[in-house]
């Protein structure tokens, strides 16, 4: 081979070695800058784990620090006193986040589904009306009347499910997702004479399941959390959620505390207070931080595809 030959093929390869070199280093950035976000991310719940195995006097002292100086676990044996309560408080809320999360799918996606059609005569009108509703709302005491003085829905496990069934900003987010699916699907659907319910059912639902289960979660989420509508129209013990179970009980603590304080007493300090705190944190979020590695991979498809759609 001349020298010619091997001058250009040098010249060649030099820029493949820079693109390649260039290549590596920010993908060494990018795996860098991923670990210290996601170690700066498990830091907080490393710091919850260890205060709720502090004594409370060092948290009183010291403040919270990522390893417990005394070991204790008294917050965790107050929190699970009364375990026929903790185990009633949880089945009622795994009860209410399953079916409504379930209906709260359901309902969203065949809502979305209508006002993406585009033969569907009525979509401007209902897509103004689900606005509207965002914007205007009648407020706490006429909302607390309805539920309780017409649907008498007091002290019922539905009332813990329709608040939060339907979302507009779910609807839009799933609309907009189901507008970028090809028109040719349904039409040969139709062709092959499958009606509209069949048409959903059996093409647009498998088709979203990214954007389903992106909103799945966050509605999931909600009613995991839920203590608000718990607080308003629950009374009866067997129906408290987990949440409003949690809230009860540190409210409790809390005035048990300043009873102690007010009458003089030496043992305040023994009260778990901040550290009860910590443990409620990891058992209301426990389940959840389970549950979402198993579909946080629809999760993510579903969050940038719904950011695209117009």
């Amino acid at each position: 081979m001349s020298t010619t030959h091997l001058a250009e093929s040098h010249k060649n390869i030099a820029p493949l070695r820079a693109k390649q070199r260039d290549r590596q280093l920010l993908s060494l950035f990018g795996y860098i800058s991923l670990a210290i976000l996601a170690t700066l991310c498990f830091l907080p719940f490393i710091l919850i784990v260890s205060s709720s195995l502090t004594e409370e006097s060092q948290i009183v002292l010291n403040g919270f620090q990522f390893f417990p100086t005394e070991f204790s676990t008294e917050a965790y044996r107050i929190l699970f006193k009364y375990p026929e309560q903790m185990l009633q408080a949880y089945t009622v809320t795994i009860g209410v986040t399953a079916v409504g999360t379930a209906c709260g799918l359901f309902l969203t996606s065949m809502t979305a589904y209508c006002l993406s059609r585009k033969d569907f005569k009525w979509r401007n009108q209902f897509s103004f009306f689900f606005f509207f509703t965002t914007l205007f709302s009648g407020g706490l005491v006429p909302w607390y009347l309805l539920m309780v003085n017409y649907l008498h829905l007091k002290d019922t496990f539905l009332v813990l499910i329709l608040p939060l069934v339907l979302n507009v900003f779910y609807i839009i987010v799933m609309k907009s997702f189901m507008s970028g699916i090809p028109e040719a699907i349904t039409e040969s659907a139709k062709i092959d004479g499958a009606g509209d319910f069949m048409i959903f059912i059996r093409l647009i639902i498998p088709l979203s399941k990214p954007a389903l289960a992106t909103i799945g979660l966050f509605l999931a989420l909600g009613y995991w959390n839920d203590w608000y509508n718990a607080l308003l129209f629950i009374s009866d013990e067997k129906l408290m959620p987990l949440q409003y179970y949690l809230y009860k009980m540190l409210g409790n603590m809390d005035g048990m505390r300043k009873a102690m304080m007010g009458s003089g007493a030496v043992v305040t300090q023994s009260l778990p207070t901040e550290g009860l705190k910590m443990a409620m944190t990891i058992v209301a979020s426990g389940p959840i931080l389970i549950a979402y590695p198993f579909i946080q991979k629809y999760f993510v498809t579903g969050l940038t595809i719904g950011a695209v759609k117009g």
